[in-house]
């Protein structure tokens, strides 16, 4: 979904498809006919925008493979979709039954994750629609915060200097400009958008900036104008921005709201819990270590990483951190210019909900991304821009 802003400048919204297991390009594929092209049909567009997960091996099949990509952009067009962005985070098994810590593996001291981002630069560069030179890819802030150290730092901070050289040479060949994005994620060595600022100012390269995930943002209580203000004031960039909600329980001390968050404690995800504390922020690495272990202080509100939808909020006790989203698009696409031009509703955990409020058919889930899109659309025309067929 494209829209203008007032100054003139194309704004792209897409949802992302992490939400549809697959590791290969055959279930790429199948996704497209399966969820992506049902919910564009569901909004009424001609065209919709998809924010594309590609696993190690589709990715490498793509790369590998000049007529398999061009077949991926054939078979785009014809069901009325497009690609600006990727998810570069997840890099295999995201479908799993359980995904916990596996999610931040290979981390960028890793040299897995530079050769991976690469090929999903190189992919990128050829999905792009004809009218678009500039793509957007999403990835993990550095690595998990307890493998990390000085040494896996430079080798981190080599890695991202050695990708932007990459990017530019691409940029040569094909005229086609993609930016990645750190996306600061509680428990990881950037946590939050503050973290972001030294590591990314270190490598001082315009095409590593961050991706601010209004989720994770929530979940630790970082305020959207002060977080956006210091990135500013560093140079920066947003990259993109995924729009995504967090579980937040106002009273975590009462029984009835223990007994609420219980329920969203699944094996599958790592649901990082915080609250603000006089102290500072306090967390743990999962929601059940908060909510059955009391490791956690309940006095103040608890927020937990689970990716809710975002136009259903769960019910009382509990609510989810969407006024969060909203003061941060304010913020990125309100003004007189946008902060970043790519947006992507990101909601993966549909099949980690309470068992009766996950979707039971594929037309369930496709009604929710369309009612998630729906809403994020009414959020952006609010605020002066206006959709284009």
């Amino acid at each position: 979904m494209r829209f203008r802003h007032p100054d003139g400048s194309t704004v792209h919204l897409a949802y992302c498809t992490n939400v549809h297991p697959a590791e290969t390009l055959d279930g790429v594929l199948a996704q497209l006919r399966d969820h992506c092209e049902p919910v564009r049909k569901r909004l009424g567009r001609d065209r919709l925008g998809i924010g594309l997960w590609l696993a190690k091996d589709a990715a490498h099949a793509l790369v590998s493979d000049p007529s398999a990509l061009r077949g991926l952009r054939t078979e785009l067009d014809l069901r009325g979709l497009e690609v600006v962005t990727l998810n570069g985070f997840p890099y295999e098994g995201f479908g799993a039954e359980e995904v916990k810590y596996r999610v931040y593996k290979p981390d960028w001291a890793d040299p897995e994750r530079l050769e991976h981002t690469t090929a999903l630069a190189r992919v990128l560069a050829g999905l792009l629609p004809d009218d678009v030179t500039e793509g957007t890819i999403s990835t993990l802030p550095l690595a998990w915060r307890t493998v990390y150290d000085d040494g896996r730092a430079a080798k981190a901070h080599a890695a991202l200097t050695t990708l932007a050289e990459r990017l530019d040479a691409l940029e040569e060949l094909t005229g086609r400009s993609i930016r990645i994005g750190l996306e600061p994620e509680p428990g990881c060595t950037v946590e939050t958008t503050a973290d972001a600022i030294a590591p990314l100012t270190a490598i001082g390269h315009p095409r590593i900036g961050i991706c601010v995930d209004t989720c994770h943002l929530a979940t630790s209580f970082e305020d959207p104008n002060i977080a956006l203000d210091a990135l500013a004031a560093a140079n920066v960039s947003v990259v993109k921005s995924q729009l995504s909600a967090a579980l937040h329980a106002d009273h975590p001390h009462l029984p009835e709201v223990r007994e609420a968050l219980a329920a969203f404690d699944e094996p599958r995800f790592l649901h990082q819990t915080r609250t603000l504390t006089a102290a500072g922020l306090r967390g743990t690495d999962d929601l059940g270590e908060a909510v059955n272990e009391e490791a956690l202080p309940d006095a103040s509100p608890w927020r937990a990483h689970f990716h809710v939808p975002l136009h259903a909020a769960p019910d009382a006790p509990l609510t989810s951190t969407l006024p969060v989203l909203k003061d941060t698009l304010t913020r990125l696409v309100g003004g007189p210019h946008p902060l970043t031009s790519h947006l992507e509703v990101e909601t993966y955990t549909w099949q980690a909900l309470p068992p009766e409020l996950r979707p039971r058919a594929r037309a369930q889930l496709a009604d929710g991304i369309a009612a998630e899109l729906t809403l994020a659309r009414d959020l952006l025309t609010d605020l002066g821009l206006k959709e284009l067929p």
